[in-house]
């Protein structure tokens, strides 16, 4: 019998896998090794950042399941938490910011589980999970070795990592240590859209507990709840381009906005590019860009996988078209 991850994917899209195993512990996982010999195995978090293109996947589901937060390192400056790879990330965030320990305020009211945020090194209004993490505990699906990545090791780069790269579904990852301050708070209003919240509700000297209600207010607005409008937050990277690349593009669009990286790194919203190719008037198949925001996509009901993934490659080709820019996915396609 066929099992249903309609109701464990953030687009609601109907699909069909082989068998589902809930993975509590490593413990838990060295009991159930033996009947996943030999068979495609995908590792499923919370699903909020993942499109199943097709109904019927040849896969087994091992859904990640593992809780608690413990405390392995305190002092007057820092602590350092563990956490299962299964607690909502949100719940998360909003244990730190009740606690006042710094860090992650920057990245409240992004969907999904803690043990997914390393995979895809998070990232929001100027801040990415990397920045925090001290490092992650899991193991190898084949051997069952058991391994500690520290920070370096995860290889982190924007929206990627080790585990998002090399040892995609080969490593589980069950804990996930970060370094959080506990005083001296580095409060990051880098990102124009926190800052001018700042201005606006002329708070001068903010808290990180007014960082996290800020973000969380910014993206109430800016984004679709995905359990009352299917969508997987955003669904490409935002381009990065090389000084020459980004000068022939703002020779052509002097109002594109950007934001310099390095001397010779540019990089410019994905949004931006979508909209100015029309899309914010485009539904195709119950499937469309979000009203506030062009770079997520949303299904308006009904949608398939199929018709997703479509939509999304037509807007793909529509940019390289317009603007010579390959984006990139973000979300994780199967």
């Amino acid at each position: 019998m066929k099992n249903s991850l309609k109701k464990l994917n953030s687009f609601g899209v109907e699909c069909f896998c082989n068998e589902i195993y809930i993975i509590k512990s490593y413990e838990n996982y060295l009991q159930i090794k033996q009947n996943l010999k030999g068979k495609n195995i995908i590792i499923l978090g919370a699903g909020t950042n993942i499109l199943f293109k097709t109904q019927n996947l040849d896969y087994t589901i091992l859904k990640v399941d593992i809780e608690g937060i413990k405390i392995i390192e305190d002092n007057d400056e820092n602590i350092i938490v563990s956490v299962g790879a299964g607690l909502n990330w949100d719940d998360f965030v909003s244990w730190c910011v009740k606690n006042n320990y710094g860090g992650v305020e920057n990245l409240t009211f992004i969907p999904g589980n803690v043990g997914s945020a390393p995979i895809q090194n998070i990232g929001a209004y100027g801040s990415e999970i990397k920045d925090v993490i001290y490092s992650c505990e899991g193991f190898y699906l084949d051997s069952s070795e058991q391994k500690i990545f520290n920070k370096d090791e995860c290889e982190f780069e924007y929206r990627s990592s080790i585990f998002k790269q090399k040892l995609k579904n080969k490593f589980l990852i069950s804990r996930v240590n970060f370094r959080l301050s506990k005083k001296n708070h580095r409060i990051n209003t880098s990102y124009k859209a926190l800052s001018d919240k700042l201005i606006e509700k002329q708070i001068k000297e903010p808290k990180i507990s007014n960082i996290s209600s800020l973000v969380k207010e910014i993206r109430e607005k800016k984004l679709p709840n995905y359990t009352q409008l299917g969508n997987a937050g955003s669904f490409f990277k935002n381009p990065v381009l090389k000084k020459k690349n980004f000068e022939k593009i703002f020779n052509k669009y002097s109002t594109i906005p950007f934001y310099k990286m390095s001397k010779n790194e540019y990089k410019l919203p994905a949004a931006w590019l979508i909209e100015k190719c029309g899309f914010k008037d485009i539904c195709e198949n119950q499937v469309g860009v979000y009203k506030n925001q062009s770079l997520v996509i949303i299904n308006k009901g009904g949608a398939t996988g199929l018709d997703i993934y479509n939509f999304s490659q037509k807007i793909k080709q529509e940019v390289k078209n317009k603007f010579d820019i390959l984006l990139e996915e973000e979300v994780n396609i199967i």
